[in-house]
């Protein structure tokens, strides 16, 4: 498998950045979700604070998905009815804009609340802003409200892409998939 994408497939590097950030993501929703069954203040606040981690990971997963994206190409796109190729992108657009706001609202929310924000006990990350505690129920709302957003939008991504793989049969999922061999073009589908 090429580490560059190619006309029929995404690359290994561009699966690694898919779907690492969608394990991470997912995986850290459910862990702040369930942060309160700590067991004590002190396995809350180590739990709390890998959760920041993880969340500045993606944030940097994604900084440089983008730049490899840029220098990158794409496949080409499946055949599809206009309407599903546009909802396809617009659906994209709100991923990449959810998965950088929802760590940057935890960011954020970690300086409202003037908390020391460490990546992995390695280095203090600057607050993006001054600390105020009448803002924090706010910023916390926000955060959670993103989260819920992202995975409200991922229905319409996941459902599309088992669409395409159990209805279309084509290889929109498959190229996606690490260690997956593509199906043969049909005549209709016309990849060069």
């Amino acid at each position: 498998m090429s580490l560059r994408s190619t006309r029929r497939q995404w690359g290994s590097v561009a699966k690694f950045f898919h779907w690492t950030t969608a394990l991470l993501i997912i995986g850290n929703g459910i862990f702040g979700l369930a942060m309160d069954l700590a067991s004590s203040p002190m396995q809350k606040i180590n739990w709390l604070a890998l959760h920041k981690s993880i969340g500045l990971t993606v944030l940097a997963l994604l900084l440089l998905r983008l730049l490899w994206r840029w220098r990158d190409q794409r496949p080409l796109e499946e055949p599809a009815p206009r309407w599903q190729k546009r909802a396809a992108h617009a659906v994209h657009g709100a991923l990449y804009l959810l998965i950088a706001a929802l760590p940057l609202s935890g960011w954020w929310f970690n300086s409202i609340a003037g908390k020391p924000l460490q990546f992995f006990k390695l280095f203090n990350l600057p607050a993006l802003t001054a600390a105020n505690h009448a803002m924090q129920r706010t910023a916390h709302e926000l955060h959670e409200d993103l989260f819920w957003i992202l995975v409200a939008v991922l229905v319409p991504h996941i459902a599309g892409a088992l669409k395409h793989h159990l209805f279309d049969r084509d290889n929109v999922l498959l190229r996606m998939l690490p260690f997956r061999r593509l199906r043969e073009s049909t005549p209709s589908q016309g990849e060069s």
